[in-house]
């Protein structure tokens, strides 16, 4: 359980700022990583969402699902309520309800900044252009250690820069008993903000077998305008 925990944690933390980084190739990666460090704006500020959490362990003999109303205010703090919860106690209470309270805590501690794709935390190499869905990817090589940093690729739209997916495995496992993880974010834009749509990991177990866990968004409000509901991810041009 304290792998599901760890797994929770890791999900919860999002990738938001993004700026400075150093470039490991040619004009042409140089100019593609440039566009990615600058697609960041509009900054998403603040937002009314509700999420969906779901979560598995022992290769999906224990389960549950939970729903909360999330929200971050203009000064970066975050709160949420929980709604609807079914399914193992357990699982909600040290898994669930952990993942959010983890995310409470990071934010409003300012803690963020630890995971962010800043260059204090990854080096970004230019390494796909040529995907057939006209889609682009960037290594990420993070420069330390720890379970909140991610070796893996960004996909990018190549013309502005703008992330589609987040994938990878954390550079350092988040417990002994956690043989294999792997963590993938969505994200799109709305009212012309980036957001992250959906967050999900799954993780090989030395005992236990197979967990899994995934956090779906569907905003309400996004930098104090009111929205409809998710959007499917950033399309390639």
């Amino acid at each position: 359980m304290r792998t599901a925990i760890a797994i929770a944690c890791i999900v919860s933390l999002g990738a938001g700022v993004i700026q400075g980084a150093s470039v490991q190739s040619g004009e042409d990666s140089e100019s593609m990583i440039d566009r990615f460090l600058n697609s960041g704006k509009p900054a998403l500020t603040s937002y009314k969402a509700r999420r969906v959490l779901t979560a598995s362990s022992m290769g999906g003999r224990m389960s549950a699902t939970l729903e909360a109303l999330t929200s971050l205010d203009a000064v970066g703090t975050f709160s949420f309520e929980v709604i609807r919860q079914e399914g193992s106690g357990l699982i909600r209470n040290r898994v669930l309800i952990a993942a959010l309270e983890a995310e409470q805590r990071s934010r409003n501690h300012g803690e963020l900044a630890q995971s962010e794709l800043t260059a204090a935390n990854y080096a970004f190499q230019a390494e796909n252009s040529n995907r057939e869905d006209g889609l682009a990817e960037l290594r990420l090589v993070p420069r330390r250690n720890t379970p909140m940093l991610l070796h893996g690729t960004v996909t990018v739209r190549p013309h502005d820069g703008d992330i589609v997916l987040i994938a990878g495995s954390p550079s350092e496992s988040p417990s002994w008993w956690t043989k294999h993880v792997v963590v993938v974010r969505r994200y799109g834009r709305i009212a012309g903000v980036r957001v992250p749509l959906e967050m999900a990991t799954r993780a090989d177990v030395r005992i236990g077998g197979e967990s899994t866990f995934s956090m779906v968004y569907e905003y309400r409000s996004i930098n104090g305008r009111p929205v409809g509901g998710a959007v499917a991810p950033t399309q390639a041009p």
